[in-house]
């Protein structure tokens, strides 16, 4: 009677490591879907914000006329070359302003400001692109891990 006893305490007691894997795997499931989708919809957001700029790539010589920067790829060739345009008016702010203050009324400084408004602008699209792509890859892998950690506790839970 007392081995019955010390065999059902042992089975009890053998059952939370497997119950706390499923419970890992489940919050695994769940947190990767919800880092997948929060990516998914970050991705859309700019993209579609990207398009109601209606910025395009004509100012690129050799690219798709009225071509919507909208894309990772995109923004960081129509960034490129706005950096490059932006250089031909002054290599680098200090030499813009030559040890004075910036000048709004100074048409020459207003345009290398816009030009650098843009180019930052693209730049952080690229960017934030990159960003999404990286979130939804973690949580397709943690919804991986969490469908293995459950799986590994259901099979333990069994035997």
């Amino acid at each position: 009677m007392a081995k019955k006893r010390q065999a059902i305490k042992r089975k009890k007691r053998s059952r939370g490591w497997p119950t706390t894997l499923i419970v890992l795997g489940v919050v695994g499931v769940v947190m990767g879907a919800a880092f997948s989708i929060q990516g998914v919809m970050k991705y859309y957001y700019l993209r579609d914000a990207m398009r109601q700029e209606k910025i395009t790539l004509d100012f690129i010589p050799g690219a798709p006329k009225g071509e919507i920067v909208d894309s990772a790829k995109e923004a960081l060739m129509a960034g490129d070359t706005i950096q490059q345009h932006r250089r031909t008016i002054a290599p680098t702010y200090g030499d813009l302003v030559g040890g004075k203050k910036y000048d709004p009324t100074n048409l020459r400084h207003l345009t290398y400001a816009q030009a650098l408004n843009l180019e930052q602008y693209l730049y952080l699209a690229f960017m934030g692109f990159g960003v999404t792509q990286i979130v939804i890859f973690i949580g397709v892998f943690m919804i991986i891990m969490g469908i293995a950690i459950g799986g590994t506790g259901i099979t333990l839970y069994k035997s």
